[in-house]
């Protein structure tokens, strides 16, 4: 595993600056391109490479629903990207970068296919196939019959974090998520986490809906809805918490230090993800991995098999595990 002098080393800044950057520290002030830096170190350090193989020269475009600003966020997005990096960078294949705000630009690129990260309303869905048939979605699957896409199952994450909890003794469980909506705003989009998590506790006979919290997939939030959970149940605060990402639980964690609530005597915290930072924050942070990289990889196969003439979609499913840490641990 790396280490934060790796890091530091890597962007050139010190291992403080480092520390408080992987900890949200919300008094220190950087920008946001050092910010970036640093996330990315983390990441790619981590990064396991793997032997390339031979392909032909390709071109195509990686397509973002987040910004650069909101990638900084929620780290989910940026590790795909990683591995979406890293895999074409073994196969040689050239990357062209694109934002929704922009994608009108790809029609004169000349790009032999498209890997759209994220999630788009069905016009925008309609959109995008008409650039290019060769097509993958990573973490959405608009369309399993005509589209190619690469997801993971939530519903089965959330059920082995409620199972991990109950089979340990907990019956007071909340849950603190977040909420996306399509950029052209023509709807909501339904967590499945969320929605899991209800269905769950309900067929346990363990439901509260004062218990859930939901708000952004951001560290402020997860600070934000678990001081307002704090505030209102007290001494009645449950005594595990889901996370619905990796980003909402660290923010979590600092309004439970901030509240002298120790985790996880008092309660305990799962995320999801296992983003790289979930290893340095204290207490280290229990999670469901995510192989976001691998998604990544995956992505780029499977762009790579329908330019290469499959004409059949396949939607290829990621498993997931869940991680020990300190945060975690059961009563």
């Amino acid at each position: 595993m790396a280490t934060i002098k790796d890091i530091a080393e890597r962007v050139g800044v010190s291992i403080a600056t480092v520390s408080r950057v992987l900890n949200y520290d919300p008094s220190l002030s950087v920008s946001d391109e050092t910010r970036k830096n640093i996330f990315e170190a983390a990441e790619a350090l981590s990064y396991k490479k793997r032997p390339a193989r031979k392909s032909s020269p390709a071109k195509i475009a990686m397509l973002h629903w987040y910004t650069e600003k909101e990638e900084l966020d929620d780290l989910y997005y940026m590790s795909i990207r990683l591995g979406i990096e890293n895999r074409c960078q073994q196969h040689d294949i050239q990357v062209i970068k694109c934002y929704q705000s922009n994608l009108g630009d790809l029609k004169k690129e000349g790009i032999q296919g498209i890997i759209a990260i994220g999630k788009y309303s069905s016009k925008e869905v309609e959109e995008i196939a008409g650039i290019s048939n060769n097509l993958v979605f990573v973490d959405f699957s608009p369309d399993e019959e005509q589209f190619d896409s690469v997801v993971v199952d939530f519903k089965k994450v959330t059920e082995k974090v409620l199972d991990f909890f109950i089979e340990n003794g907990h019956t007071e469980i909340g849950y603190i998520g977040g909420r996306e909506a399509f950029r052209d705003q023509t709807a909501e989009i339904v967590d499945v986490r969320e929605l899991t998590f209800s269905e769950y506790m309900r067929s346990a006979g363990l439901f509260k809906e004062e218990f859930i919290y939901t708000g952004a997939f951001s560290v402020q939030d997860g600070q934000k809805w678990m001081k307002k959970a704090i505030q209102e149940h007290g001494e009645q605060l449950p005594t595990a918490f889901f996370a619905g990402n990796d980003s909402i639980a660290i923010g979590c964690l600092q309004a439970l230090q901030e509240a002298n609530i120790p985790v996880p005597d008092r309660v305990c915290l799962i995320g999801v993800n296992d983003i790289s930072v979930s290893k340095y924050v204290f207490p280290p942070l229990s999670t469901v991995k995510v192989y976001t990289e691998l998604m990544g990889e995956t992505a780029v196969d499977t762009l790579m098999e329908r330019i290469d003439g499959r004409k059949i979609a396949k939607k290829v499913f990621i498993s997931t595990k869940l991680i020990h840490r300190v945060s975690g641990n059961y009563l």
